[in-house]
């Protein structure tokens, strides 16, 4: 069937088609050539069925996952414009940022004249652990 249409040649309309295939033809990987896509694991390879024993949920040392969560918090409300900065300056930016009374309270804990580089800085001046060791 002809389609009647001037704009481009037969060229074109082959380019066209090869550059929507990965659309038309399936659901994942649209914009991938086929050399993109993972290879399955080999013949030879165990297939992983069990997870290994350990803590695997990426929590740094000296960390527990509360703790990650409870610091990430607190990192929301301080953007790093409001680094260096003392107490009044991080105050001012959480509330600028519209952080909760929570955040507000921890911040208003904090020493005064010292001044912040990091929320990591933040967080230990707070009383509470760090990382022990980075990778």
């Amino acid at each position: 069937m002809e389609r009647g249409n001037s704009k481009h040649g037969p060229r074109m309309d082959d380019a066209m088609v090869a550059e929507v295939r990965g659309t038309v033809q399936g659901t994942a990987g649209a914009r991938a050539e086929e050399w993109h896509e993972a290879e399955p694991a080999g013949e030879d390879q165990p297939s992983a069925a069990v997870v290994p024993p350990g803590d695997r949920t990426g929590v740094p040392q000296g960390m527990t996952s509360e703790e990650v969560e409870q610091r990430s918090q607190l990192g929301r409300y301080i953007t790093l414009s409001a680094l260096p900065g003392d107490r009044a300056t991080l105050r001012l930016n959480a509330e600028e940022n519209d952080a909760p009374d929570e955040i507000l309270a921890q911040l208003d804990r904090l020493p005064d004249n010292t001044t912040f580089d990091t929320v990591s800085e933040v967080w230990a001046a707070l009383g509470h652990a760090n990382e022990t060791q980075r990778w």
